[in-house]
């Protein structure tokens, strides 16, 4: 089987970020790049009727996608992209297409009035239940936004890269996220900021601890627990540098706070089968809806 880097394409403005996102990263893995473009059937008139300016939405939904990748061929020499065109409901579509991915890029509105993602139905349910990687990129994205600013403060693709964030649960760690934030980092060239919040026993906070030096011993065994986890990857990958935070507040907050600094957020989002579906995890769900940068979520037991 052939390893892929999937985008979906609709020719939304936050599809076209995402696909040249999802090139960029084809390209840094040496990986071949398939443009998914899925459209929900609709009855043959209505596909036939003419629109402003006289052209039918068949002729939209067939033309703007094909330009798009033509577009991405023409800044991308080199990389092979597949377009495919494929009719169904958008969640299962995309969600089957990730199984066969290396990972599975889409796009994301940004809130109006504030940095962060809008993130539609169809992209929670392909999030929720997706067994591979799934990146999320905003509308607007572009490649200087993953680099540091020029001497002079002009964004630019040509500076080192923003660090890779990846918010770790030292209670709950998982070797394959871990890893995916270490590569991301690697290939970068970039740090790794590890974030890991936690917070106090509830006896503390509700004034039962009369012990002054107990919120630094919890900060210490905290830190350290974390050092540990992360101390055989940082052997494996002993070019990336690696900071890491340990604080007692809300993981999403410190998360959303770093992503303002970093290239890409990586969080881990646990299966749990429920009887009404999926679940995301209120750390990722806050990531999904706050972060500035693309979000890499990875699904683990």
């Amino acid at each position: 089987m052939v390893r892929t880097v999937v985008a979906g394409l609709d020719g939304s403005a936050e599809s076209r970020a995402a696909a040249e996102w999802a090139a960029r990263e084809a390209a840094s893995r040496n990986l071949p790049l398939k443009l998914l473009h899925v459209s929900e059937p609709v009855p043959e008139p209505t596909a036939q009727a003419p629109l402003l300016g006289g052209e039918t939405l068949q002729y939209w939904s067939e033309t703007i996608p094909r330009t798009a990748a033509d577009a991405i061929r023409l800044r991308h020499p080199g990389l092979e992209v597949d377009l495919h065109d494929v009719a169904g409901r958008p969640a299962d579509i995309l969600t089957e297409a990730a199984k066969d991915a290396e990972l599975l890029v889409l796009g994301s509105g940004r809130l109006s009035g504030i940095s962060g993602f809008l993130l539609g139905s169809v992209g929670l349910a392909v999030v929720a239940h997706a067994e591979q990687p799934v990146v999320l990129v905003r509308a607007g994205e572009r490649a200087a936004d993953e680099h540091e600013p020029d001497p002079v403060g002009v964004p630019s693709a040509g500076t080192p890269f923003r660090p890779v964030v990846l918010g770790l649960d030292v209670d709950d760690p998982d070797d394959w996220v871990i890893e995916f934030a270490f590569d991301e980092a690697a290939r970068r060239e970039t740090a790794l900021r590890v974030v890991s919040g936690w917070n106090l026993p509830p006896y503390y906070v509700y004034g039962l601890s009369l012990d002054p030096q107990f919120h630094d011993e919890v900060a210490r065994r905290k830190a350290t627990e974390l050092s540990e986890v992360l101390r055989p990857w940082r052997q494996k990958y002993p070019s990336v540098e690696v900071v890491e935070v340990s604080r007692p507040d809300s993981p999403g907050r410190q998360l959303v706070d770093a992503s303002r600094e970093a290239s890409l957020v990586v969080v881990g989002r646990r299966v749990r089968r429920r009887s009404l579906g999926a679940h995301i995890g209120p750390v990722t769900h806050a990531v999904l809806h706050h972060s500035t940068v693309p979000v890499a979520v990875l699904p683990h037991h």
